[in-house]
């Protein structure tokens, strides 16, 4: 009798976790584990501030899913559809082919993707943060227009390149701009014709205040915080234009800018589209507590794109936050699920109180509230690094990034700018384009 085929879809945090808790707690020949996702890599996202600072090398904040998934099929394409009548997935493999998988049990953890408003110029202008490509991207980009506005002598273009705007007041916007504005306040000392003063650093938060996960006195202190480094908090504001880097805030403030940062929230992957599986009003798949997806019994899911029953709310409504605490917490409930429906079992509902959230705030600085245990500054700094260290996947990745903390001690940060990463082709289309001009970098051609 052939081995239950397991396909789980999406390589994340919430799949790597599912994938790795199947293949210790499955007996040989007990079932086939296959994980598909468009990356060939998982990435941890709360350490993409730390990457993007400079603090951390980024290829040690993602996880090879070939490395660290021994034992397990990993498919690199991109699933186009799903027919649970059928029990069948479409997905187009990384050569252009479109090939259909059948499977016996279906695990949906896609993720999510950022959720973009309707703003013009925000499509042109804006980057958003949730991919190790975005983080490398902004620093490049902060550190290039350093760079620019110490070589200009025209003050409105300085004032341009040197006025960053955040959208978003979450965890993952207020993060990556403290991370940034705190590396771009190290980095600029040595550019002597510009000082930290000539910097603007705006958050833009729609909300009465940030980062709704903690209570209102931490988000109050936060917002201090950040106010006493120079960062302008605008809350109660929504962003009406980006056409051209120039910025038009609710509140009546006009400015041009050349860097915009869209952390505005998340929607449910759009995969889940070309799907027959049922869903809510927000896109998210409906699950029961068990983590099965509604109606069907061999279909799970879980994370960002899934709506799961929060059994510790008084509100019988109450739905669990989409929060990489609880995607990790659900993904081991949902391993030991699938082992329990292969066996027979009776299946275990999920079922776990939020405890609490850390966030670094740049170097020394951080917020925790954990338990209703409030720390700030260094304190809350360190158990913001030890608790998503101890979080982060496999060993060696562990060992490397407490290797790069260890030598961020005794030499200072990297801040210099690579921008032929994004482009890594343009000198030599450029030097195969002109004939006997010399290049500023090596001998005339």
């Amino acid at each position: 009798m052939p081995e239950p085929r397991v396909m789980i879809i999406g390589g994340g945090h919430c799949g790597l976790t599912l994938a790795l808790r199947l293949r210790r707690t499955l007996r040989p020949g007990e079932a086939r584990v296959t994980v598909i996702d468009t990356q060939p890599h998982m990435t941890y996202q709360p350490f993409l501030p730390e990457a993007a600072a400079g603090s951390l090398e980024p290829r040690h904040v993602v996880v090879p899913l070939r490395e660290a998934l021994r034992g397990c099929e990993v498919l690199t394409a991109q699933v186009t559809g799903i027919d649970h009548t059928r029990q069948q997935l479409t997905a187009m493999l990384g050569d252009g082919k479109v090939e259909h998988f059948g499977y016996d049990i279906l695990v949906v953890v896609p993720g999510s993707i950022s959720r973009a408003l309707p703003i013009p110029g925000l499509a042109e202008q804006g980057v958003g943060f949730k991919t190790i490509g975005e983080a490398i991207y902004l620093r490049n980009h902060v550190l290039s227009r350093l760079d620019i506005a110490a070589s200009t002598g025209d003050e409105k273009l300085r004032r341009r390149l040197l006025t960053f705007v955040f959208v978003g007041g979450g965890y993952a916007g207020i993060e990556a701009m403290a991370e940034l504005e705190s590396m771009a306040r190290y980095a600029i000392r040595r550019y002597p014709p510009v000082s930290p003063q000539d910097m603007r650093w705006v958050l833009v938060e729609a909300m009465g205040r940030i980062m709704p996960e903690v209570s209102p006195p931490m988000s109050e202190y936060t917002k201090r915080l950040l106010e006493e480094r120079g960062i302008e908090v605008r809350l109660n504001t929504t962003a009406k234009s980006f056409v051209d880097g120039h910025v038009v805030l609710s509140d009546g403030d006009e400015f041009d800018s050349d860097t915009v940062v869209w952390t505005a929230g998340v929607k449910p992957h759009p995969m889940l589209e070309e799907s027959d599986l049922p869903r809510d009003a927000k896109g998210r798949v409906e699950c029961t507590a068990t983590l099965q997806v509604r109606g069907c019994r061999n279909v799970f899911a879980a994370g960002d794109c899934a709506a799961i029953p929060d059994l510790t709310s008084s509100d019988p409504d109450a739905l669990c936050s989409p929060s990489a605490q609880h995607a990790v917490r659900q993904a081991k409930v949902l391993a030991d699920n699938i082992v329990a429906l292969l066996r027979g079992r009776e299946l275990t509902d999920y079922r776990h109180r939020y405890a609490g959230s850390v966030a670094g705030l740049g170097l020394f600085q951080g917020a925790a509230e954990v338990r209703g245990i409030k720390l700030k500054g260094v304190p809350a700094w360190l158990l913001h690094r030890g608790y998503h260290l101890a979080r982060m996947p496999t060993l060696s990745r562990k060992a490397r990034i407490l290797g790069d903390w260890l030598m961020e001690l005794p030499f200072p940060r990297q801040a210099v700018a690579l921008g032929e990463l994004h482009d890594p082709r343009a000198e030599f289309i450029k030097a195969a384009n002109t004939r006997g001009l010399p290049s500023p970098h090596g001998q005339a051609g």
